[in-house]
């Protein structure tokens, strides 16, 4: 047998690369460097909660308007002339310390050593309870259809923010433990390519913000008033706003003043994303909205 000969490529043709498979949704979630960069670490960070509340509201009122990297924005239909819904979630992880050379949002699964070692307790530190909590809202049809007219966040440190309905949050974890140091850091983010602000940390208290004609309804499984959620909903006027309050912590009740009903809508303890689920599909029922 002859020998065969070396085969060579056209002149011109490059060899094709091997690119890593991803998800483009994913890549488009926002205007920002690669996952990789480290967020850049907060301008100022006090030792003790109460001064990290106080600093950030201070913080609040030089924050100037320079552009940032933005999210973008998620069309909704518009329903504002409807009575609508507010969700508030309290007691909600999310916490920013030094670890290292690199500021990131404290959790159990990845900084028990340091939280021990600072002699806090890694249970408390849950960010993925409010992480799933505002994926299930922002996914609802309630916030599809426009009903949804606000959600707020309420840290255990008590910082206050606020997050628009139209907002399209990270669907990963990680993106979004580096947009909660982003936003802790700067105050705001703002969407892409506009001004306008689609989270941001705002001064307390949130009742502030609560319409006055409304309905504030607190969920809490040692509450003695069991009942169905569709139920309830149908037994609200339909000319009121429904502002419901959710704790975002992994153990423990809350207790609001500004809390007019207490409620348990389940025998066994709910998650709060499944008890979000429960509250968004009877209101969805009480509404027709398909």
């Amino acid at each position: 047998m002859g020998k065969m000969g070396r085969v060579y490529r056209m002149k011109g043709q490059k060899r094709k690369e091997k690119g890593e498979r991803y998800d483009r949704d994913e890549e488009d979630e926002f205007e920002q460097a690669d996952d990789d960069v480290t967020p850049q670490p907060p301008k100022k960070l006090k030792s003790e909660d109460a001064a990290v509340v106080s600093g950030a509201e201070e913080k609040l009122e030089a924050a100037d308007d320079d552009e940032m990297p933005g999210i973008p924005i998620v069309q909704v239909d518009m329903g504002r002339s409807k009575p609508g819904v507010i969700f508030v979630l309290e007691n909600a992880s999310l916490e920013v310390a030094k670890i290292g050379k690199n500021y990131q949002l404290l959790s159990s699964d990845e900084h028990a050593n340091f939280l021990m070692k600072n002699k806090k307790n890694p249970a408390d530190y849950r960010p993925d309870i409010a992480f799933q909590a505002i994926q299930t809202i922002l996914d609802s049809r309630v916030n599809k259809s426009g009903r949804l007219k606000a959600l707020y966040v309420k840290t255990q440190i008590g910082a206050l923010l606020e997050i628009k309905p139209h907002a399209r949050m990270p669907r990963t974890y990680k993106r979004f433990s580096g947009l909660m140091v982003q936003l802790l850091n700067d105050l705001d983010i703002k969407a892409s390519g506009k001004g306008e602000k689609l989270l941001r940390v705002i001064k307390n208290p949130v009742t502030k913000y609560l319409p006055v004609n409304s309905r504030k309804i607190g969920f809490s499984h040692s509450s003695e008033k069991l009942t169905d959620m569709y139920n309830y909903v149908e037994t609200v006027s339909d000319d009121l706003d429904l502002v419901f309050v959710v704790g975002a912590m992994a153990h423990g009740k809350i207790e609001d003043n500004y809390v007019e009903d207490y409620i348990s809508i389940s025998e066994y303890p709910l998650s709060a994303a499944y008890c979000i689920s429960i509250v968004t599909t009877a209101v969805e029922r009480k509404w027709k909205i398909l």
